[in-house]
């Protein structure tokens, strides 16, 4: 069935207090949504940021960022009042995050709240630890262990907590007794609000693309908590980490520092894990994004200690078998492949075999510095198991784009759409209109290429700290016309 949705990461959703979240201009989006004849909401993962504020670098694989609790809701439970969120400096900018004072002030009224809340007495708090309970108390631990050394990385703690011995992991459960309740009742909040939104989005014929990185942080519960299921020695040190070999876009690679999986180990218990986190996926999203699907069919490991990603080597990943269990615990699930990059003959086989539909991103299509060329991208190559997008996160947004390619590469784009026009708008239209015209089953576009947005409004530039994951769209930006006009472009092309 054909269909069309936006990309756009809840941090970039308008509204108070520093940040996106699940307040009401989230639901006012869905709306958006709808009217716009949209069936798809694609975010970014929700897990908590650390360093660098990557949504791929989580603290966790299950646990939910606080910095998208909506305040007012808090508000509204007379949590917290609307003068001490007020009071709070989260910086001047409405399009912008400023981390460091959405980090300075965020937790301080999260922490009202808890104390405010009378949280251990709620039945539904029960249950929710109760049903929660193989990775809450480890998270929510190692948060407040984290904080007690001051924020830093696990790998620098105490010896006798960083490798969890027993009598120390009973003695910080004691005495951080009331912050490790902190942790838990944050992502009892979080999830009851994002439940609670995502059956809106449901409600209203509104499916949620959620996104999961292929690696996990290392320093994160996951990690401290199962070491066993990571490339790390008995010190808690990582022996090689992620990320891919050079390319046209980066000279040496690309370091991303993630731990590697101990795949033999993966197997051996029927892939527990990952069945495990695929599941709870599929509770949180309706359709399940798999960030650097090719890393299950071969991986590039770095030696843990090199600087950049040129002495890396490529090591067989645990291909179909891994999906084979998946299905038989889980049944089918909706995923998408993320196998953008260097792909192999291998790498197709292995979507092919997995059913799963693969992307399609219109700006590799004719851009010379792509390793995989255009005839992986060009609509018509598609079968229609895929789904096609203008740029993701990680790209330019198309008016950008088009901006920084040559002139052979602006003319190629212009021979395809049968249009010779300078227009950077009419041009970031055409190729939009490319997108939803193609046989592709799914199309994504975000949503700086419907508003024509530079650069300035680029998600992430790969491989750089700061300056990332900032963006956010104004509430005026999203108009009545711009619906209309996206719902005709929908319809005449039989995805609305």
């Amino acid at each position: 069935m054909r269909a069309s949705g936006i990309l756009l990461p809840v941090s970039s959703l308008p509204g108070k207090y520093g940040i996106g979240s699940f307040s009401e201009e989230a639901y006012k989006f869905v709306d958006f949504l709808k009217d716009s004849k949209q069936q798809y909401w694609q975010i970014l993962p929700i897990g908590p940021t650390s360093y660098g504020d990557s949504p791929y670098q989580s603290f966790s694989t299950y646990a939910g960022n606080p910095y998208f609790i909506s305040l007012e809701e808090l508000i509204e439970q007379g949590l917290l009042t609307e003068k001490e969120c007020d009071k709070v400096d989260f910086g001047d900018k409405i399009d912008k995050v400023d981390y460091e004072k959405l980090y300075n002030g965020r937790f301080k009224l999260l922490k009202k709240a808890y104390k405010r809340s009378n949280i251990r007495e709620r039945e539904e708090f029960k249950k929710f630890k109760d049903e929660n309970q193989y990775w809450l108390n480890d998270y929510a631990m190692f948060m407040a262990i984290k904080e007690r050394f001051k924020g830093q990385s696990f790998d620098n703690w105490a010896e006798d907590i960083k490798l969890r011995w027993g009598y120390s992991m009973e003695y910080y459960q004691n005495e951080l007794k009331e912050e490790i309740e902190f942790y838990e009742f944050v992502q009892y909040e979080f999830y009851r609000q994002w439940y609670k939104l995502k059956k809106y989005a449901n409600d209203n014929g509104v499916k949620i693309i959620g996104d999961i990185p292929i690696y996990v942080a290392y320093d994160s519960a996951d990690v401290w908590s199962h070491p066993e299921l990571f490339q790390i020695d008995d010190k808690g040190k990582t022996i090689a980490v992620a990320g891919c070999p050079p390319d046209g876009f980066s000279a040496t690679g690309q370091l991303w520092g993630n731990p590697l999986y101990k795949w033999d180990y993966h197997k051996q218990t029927n892939y527990d894990w990952w069945i495990k986190r695929i599941e709870r996926s599929v509770q949180l999203y309706d359709v399940v994004r798999i960030d650097h699907f090719r890393g299950f069919d071969e991986y590039y490991s770095i030696p843990a200690r090199d600087e950049d990603a040129t002495n890396g080597h490529w090591e067989k990943g645990p291909g179909i078998d891994l999906f084979n269990a998946i299905k038989y615990c889980l049944g089918n699930v909706n995923i998408i492949a993320e196998d953008l990059g260097y792909i192999t003959d291998s790498v197709r086989q292995l979507v092919n075999d997995s059913g799963f539909p693969n992307m399609k991103v219109l700006e590799f299509a004719f851009d010379s510095r792509d390793s995989s060329g255009p005839r992986e991208y060009l609509p018509y190559n598609y079968n229609k198991n895929c789904v096609v997008y203008t740029g993701t996160h990680d790209n330019e947004t198309l008016k950008g784009w088009l901006g920084s390619i040559g002139p052979e590469e602006v003319e190629m784009v212009q021979k395809y759409i049968g249009r010779k026009t300078d227009d950077k708008d009419e041009l970031v239209d055409e190729v939009i209109r490319m997108a939803q015209a193609s046989t592709a089953n799914t199309c994504i576009i975000p949503l700086q290429d419907y508003l024509h947005l530079d650069n300035k409004a680029r998600m992430n530039h790969p491989s750089t700290l700061g300056g990332n994951w900032c963006w956010r769209v104004k509430s005026r930006q999203m108009t009545k016309k711009l619906s209309a006009t996206i719902k005709e472009l929908t319809v005449l092309y039989g995805r609305g």
